[in-house]
């Protein structure tokens, strides 16, 4: 049986007393204390003068424009690295740069990062200038390389640095020591946004704009790139990234978007008018990831680079095809994983601060990441899954290595563990990088054994086994007559909800009149709250299989949050369960 706690608001919040009941509970419980916090309009957002090394970073793209040199973007292959490349090709040819292209590192060839390598291949176009997007600050090799080739590199990252900094001439992230940015939590391409607010500025200063005829740019104009990197990085949603999603919705609903973030919203059926930010994060990012996942992320950024609305829908239909790909490998690799759990020692796996580590020899390199997701969320334990980096292990004569992914619960820094790891083992770790909650890691395959027995040491002195229960935090239970649409519509209308911000979510008890399988893997529901005679619906989406359908349940006990289901265009009231147990 999962825990259930109420979140407590906070005592202390001066929201205004007549502020809705509910959503006055919702936000002090999310520490919202004062009605500014809730205030998510652009004049709200920080000024950029705070980023560290920002001047550095704009006075060499200045040089860069005035001198005509030639610039290469290096982006990352994921959601946030496409949406942040998109936009800053988009942003400094708006500001009159000519000479401007883009390098992705390909996932299979190059790996993460500015790798020596991609120096070398960059080098071949004659870049005078680097700019890397949500990589960088640990590609310490990667900058020496090309400093050794006259190759000026700036850096703009997110990702959290570690003892040693690369030779940039300018290296632009909210995390690095020094830096005194208010917000922390951007992703990449939230980064790329302040740096163009900052060149902007100071190319408006010195009159660029109307001694060479160009419009000023219009940065909000690109705030839907902005916004779906953003969610779909999974970065805690504090004020400023708030505004900047609230901001993007914006204009999504208005349907003043790129066409290609147009063209992935049509094919993935979801309604302009009413776009939330789960849709970016569940309909939009997956598809935009397919690409780096399985094939090249250049087919992700060129549609949302596009302005031809034909080609940026043949584009998404593209990326919704090999997103289907994904789906079915993800599904293969999910039940070999299943099998080798099979095999595992129960007790392993449930002790105090047991840890998951798998590998398998024919798993997709690009797939672990959500594997190891799917078994943290149904273990709840840190998970690294591993994957041979199959064609660079045959493009070298090195020995085989192996890439994992990892993900962890929230009493566990995974990437502090990594390092923990690599301090009292120097030699185990080839590289590693990431957040608290996700990271990744590269090593020779014969160290596997080894890094395993370090890295559950470590995870078994550092998290208690209480830390790992299943916990579904709520909002408090509804009334009979809160259960309605217009509810629904409030939380709607008063996101954006994410991560370190959660969408509300409530507990209580209802009548099960009628449950059917949908999907194979959904659960479709027909309930009643004692109070009332009015049927609610509700999905209970990758349901447990070992427990549901349960025909000999007539009462049950829900966890739900309140959405809305446009299928077929019509807009009805439904709950999404997220626990269900029979009472």
């Amino acid at each position: 049986m999962a825990r259930i706690i109420t979140r407590n608001p906070d005592p202390d919040s001066s929201l205004p007393p007549d502020m809705n009941t509910l959503l006055r509970r919702i936000f002090a419980a999310r520490g919202i204390d004062n009605i500014e916090m809730l205030d998510l309009g652009l004049t709200k957002l920080p000024s950029p003068n705070s980023l560290k090394d920002i001047d550095q970073a704009t006075n060499r793209l200045i040089e860069a424009l005035i001198s005509d040199e030639k610039i290469i973007i290096i982006g990352d292959f994921d959601a946030d690295g496409a949406t942040g490349t998109a936009l800053m090709l988009l942003g400094l040819r708006a500001m009159g740069f000519r000479s401007i292209d883009y390098l992705v590192p390909n996932r299979f060839e190059f790996g993460y990062g500015l790798t020596p390598e991609i120096v070398c291949l960059a080098s071949q176009r004659g870049p005078d200038l680097l700019i890397t997007v949500d990589n960088g600050i640990s590609s310490i090799e990667g900058v020496c390389a090309a400093n050794e080739n006259s190759i000026d590199v700036i850096i703009t990252d997110h990702h959290l640095p570690g003892t040693e900094l690369p030779e940039a001439c300018a290296i632009v992230n909210p995390n690095q020591l020094g830096c005194k940015f208010p917000s922390k939590n951007l992703a990449g391409v939230g980064v790329c946004f302040f740096l163009l607010i900052a060149l902007r500025a100071k190319l408006r200063s010195q009159n660029w704009f109307f001694e060479n005829g160009l419009a000023e740019p219009h940065l909000a104009t690109w705030l839907d790139l902005v916004a779906l990197g953003t969610v779909a990085d999974l970065v805690p949603l504090d004020h400023v990234n708030r505004i900047l999603i609230q901001q993007g919705l914006i204009r999504m609903r208005a349907q003043k978007c790129r066409e290609g973030i147009s063209a992935l919203l049509r094919i993935s059926g979801k309604q302009f008018k009413h776009l939330v930010a789960a849709d970016l994060g569940f309909a939009l990012g997956p598809r935009i990831n397919a690409a780096g996942r399985l094939d090249d992320m250049s087919l992700g950024i060129q549609c949302l680079m596009t302005d031809d609305r034909k080609h940026a829908l043949d584009l998404a239909n593209e990326l919704d095809q090999l997103n289907q790909d994904r789906k079915k490998i993800e599904q293969d690799m999910q039940e070999e994983a299943n099998n080798l759990l099979e095999k595992l020692d129960p007790v392993e796996i449930t002790k105090s601060g047991g840890a998951i580590c798998l590998f398998h020899p024919d798993w997709h390199l690009g797939v672990v990441g959500l594997l190891a997701s799917r078994i943290k969320d149904k273990y709840q334990r840190p998970v690294i899954v591993f994957a041979r980096d199959v064609q660079r292990n045959d493009l070298s004569q090195k020995k085989p290595q192996l890439k994992g992914s990892c993900r962890s619960v929230h009493a566990l820094h995974i990437r502090d563990a990594l390092e923990a790891v690599s301090r009292r083992c120097p030699k185990l770790l080839s590289k590693f990088g990431g957040h608290s909650m996700a990271a990744g890691l590269t090593l020779d395959e014969c160290n596997l054994e080894c890094f395993i027995h370090e890295f559950q040491a470590h995870v078994s002195q550092n998290l208690l086994i209480q830390d790992c229960k299943v916990a579904f935090f709520i909002d408090g239970q509804l009334r009979c007559d809160q259960l309605i649409h217009s509810t629904a519509e409030l939380l709607r209308d008063n996101g954006p909800w994410g991560q370190h911000f959660p969408e509300p979510s409530f507990s209580g008890e209802f009548i099960l009149e009628q449950q059917k399988v949908v999907g194979n893997d959904h659960l479709k529901l027909s309930l009643y709250h004692p109070d009332g005679h009015r049927q609610l619906d509700a999905i209970y989406f990758n349901m447990d299989k070992e427990k549901w359908p349960n025909y000999d349940a007539k009462r049950v006990n829900c966890v739900y949050r309140m959405a809305f289901n446009d299928y077929g265009g019509l807009q009805k009231f439904q709950l999404i369960i997220e626990y269900i147990e029979s009472v």
